[in-house]
């Protein structure tokens, strides 16, 4: 298969995955495991994190949503502690994997993201943000949903991000944490890798592109 570009999530594939802190968080407050993961998967077209990602709400308004979702499910969390679990960090051997691939390929992030924290990668600290920033930059484009206004899984994102690579679904390959993001793309024709860990998600790219990664060093 002859590729020309590569199609990141953000979260969870160039950063430690969100899901992580989400635990630590139910833990900490002897919550079931998974409790805000199930809830957000919950109604995931039209819920409070879909309309926030999608900019159809302001942060008040999702921490007042959210809390009600929550509650609905037995255990009232606010939106807003949420939020300030949302940057993870920085994954360098994928950092160095993208700049490896950057060098053949055109290299653009699509994610789900919004509007809360500092920068599109939702950091919580100035030293957080830069570091979000300079992985940012290597990018050749940015496509965001909270500033699009469509958010994964809407197939009307994944052909927004080809036309302004100006490729084809089959020339792509699309890495996610999220089996719910990736068959759409999928079903368009893009190559996808589901990132279950960062060794697996650098393997399986390099095999993908016929490219020896060295274990993720570039």
């Amino acid at each position: 298969m002859s590729y020309r570009a590569i199609l990141w999530d953000f979260g969870g594939v160039l950063t430690t995955s969100p899901f992580e802190a989400f635990n630590r968080y139910e833990a900490e407050r002897g919550l079931p495991r998974d409790f805000i993961r199930g809830v957000n998967a919950v109604n995931h077209h039209d819920n409070a994190w879909a309309r926030f990602e999608s900019s159809r709400i302001d942060e008040n308004e999702f921490d007042r949503q959210f809390r009600a979702e929550t509650a609905a499910a037995g255990h009232e969390v606010p939106g807003h502690d949420v939020l300030g679990l949302l940057g993870g960090a920085v994954r360098p051997r994928m950092v160095a994997v993208l700049d490896r691939c950057k060098a053949d390929y055109k290299v653009v992030c699509l994610t789900n993201n919004v509007k809360s924290g500092r920068g599109p990668g939702m950091a919580n600290s100035s030293r957080h943000a830069a570091e979000i920033a300079d992985v940012m930059a290597r990018f050749d484009l940015v496509i965001e949903s909270s500033k699009e206004g469509l958010r994964k899984p809407d197939p009307r994102i994944y052909v927004l991000a080809c036309e302004r690579m100006q490729v084809a679904p089959e020339e792509v390959v699309y890495l996610d944490d999220l089996g719910v993001n990736l068959r759409p793309a999928r079903e368009m024709g893009m190559t996808t890798i589901k990132v279950v860990s960062e060794a697996q998600a650098i393997a399986d790219l390099g095999q993908a592109l016929g490219i020896a990664f060295g274990g993720g060093e570039a």
